[in-house]
């Protein structure tokens, strides 16, 4: 067991290291861009990617507080879902209601590995593997559909 300072070492080195490796690579656009911190530029509609020590995600959230805006915008993903699904050559879980760490209520669009941890670096390559492609899959997708969103929102 690793202790909260060493557990915080950790996870921020795996992200620099992932950030480092990543860094040469443009978006869809052409456009630099910080692929840990991935910035959709559409209020309320985030990419994250997250790493414990049993599994990794990466996902779509979806967190208008307005319930029924938040289910119009995962609704509208919803007509993308052949778009997306062709992009990301694999299929996600699509998760209008979910709850996200803090209680609050999410729409979610997502992908997982289990049998991974942050904390064991062997892993490491293994969770860049998982990482890259999918988020540059997402950008791809985004890089389409983002203008739809930003009218919607």
């Amino acid at each position: 067991m690793y202790s909260k300072e060493e557990s915080a070492r950790l996870r921020q080195q795996f992200w620099i290291s992932f950030g480092q490796y990543m860094k040469p690579v443009p978006s869809a656009s052409g456009a630099t861009v910080n692929w840990t911190n991935y910035k959709t530029g559409v209020k309320n509609i985030f990419f994250k990617m997250d790493v414990d020590g049993k599994k990794a995600f990466i996902s779509i959230q979806l967190s208008h507080p307005d319930t029924g805006i938040r289910h119009l915008i995962f609704e509208q993903f919803e007509e993308f879902k052949l778009m997306f699904t062709n992009t990301l050559n694999e299929d996600w879980d699509w998760i209008k209601d979910s709850t996200d760490d803090f209680g609050k209520t999410v729409s979610l669009i997502s992908t997982s590995i289990s049998g991974v941890s942050i904390f064991n670096q062997q892993h490491w390559p293994e969770l860049i593997s998982f990482f890259k492609p999918r988020i540059m899959a997402l950008d791809e997708f985004w890089d389409n559909v983002k203008p739809v969103f930003e009218d919607l929102v």
